[in-house]
């Protein structure tokens, strides 16, 4: 089986949408986000330009690949209301490396769990229908070290495998960081591993 080298996420926040129900309005977004201090920072944003909102419900989702660190938040709705059904569109639209919260405004009109969950699922469903999903590949990251010398052998590779370059210091001794496809990875990094004079190590 071929290991999946892809995945899917957001590189800018949703634009506001709203679903209404029975007079409470629920505002939902998706965020680009990759650890927990960035989800704190946009719920904190959120909960100084709606101050006078009841809940922020959401979810997020980091990782390339399974197991993925996930959470889901009821903020003082009933419990599994608000941040499972928002988790659920998550995982319905496959994105990662995601937030997704729905504030919610109380119109004065009980919803029952139903209604809630149904809330809470439309306004992430809708913020990830306004957000741009991109596809993007899991790459490795490769430091090669050679001597000027080695120059040529080096980049006849790196044209040849059509190789990303980040980096490259070019002196008489050269360094240069390549990303590589995950599934290409093993065969790029033997290519430089049996080239002589060359070292290859895996970056984290």
């Amino acid at each position: 089986m071929e290991t999946k080298d892809t995945y899917k996420t957001i590189d800018i926040p949703s634009e506001e949408v709203l679903f209404k129900d029975r007079n409470s309005k629920f505002f939902g977004y998706a965020f680009p986000v990759f650890n927990e201090d960035d989800v704190k920072e946009q719920l904190e944003a959120l909960k100084k330009s709606h101050h006078s909102a009841r809940h922020f419900c959401y979810a997020w989702q980091f990782g390339k690949t399974e197991p993925f660190r996930f959470r889901a938040n009821d903020d003082g709705e009933p419990s599994n209301s608000a941040g499972m059904p928002i988790y659920g569109q998550i995982q319905s639209f496959d994105v990662t490396d995601i937030l997704i919260v729905v504030v919610r405004y109380f119109g004065g009109t009980k919803l029952g769990v139903g209604g809630l969950i149904n809330a809470y699922r439309t306004g992430a469903q809708l913020a990830l229908e306004a957000s741009e999903i991109l596809e993007k590949t899991i790459n490795i990251d490769y430091l090669l070290v050679f001597d000027y010398k080695n120059m040529n052998k080096v980049m006849r590779v790196v044209k040849e495998r059509n190789l990303n370059i980040i980096t490259q210091k070019l002196e008489l001794d050269c360094r240069i960081t390549i990303s590589v496809r995950q599934k290409d990875a093993q065969q790029i990094f033997e290519l430089f591993e049996n080239l002589y004079e060359i070292e290859v190590k895996e970056l984290d």
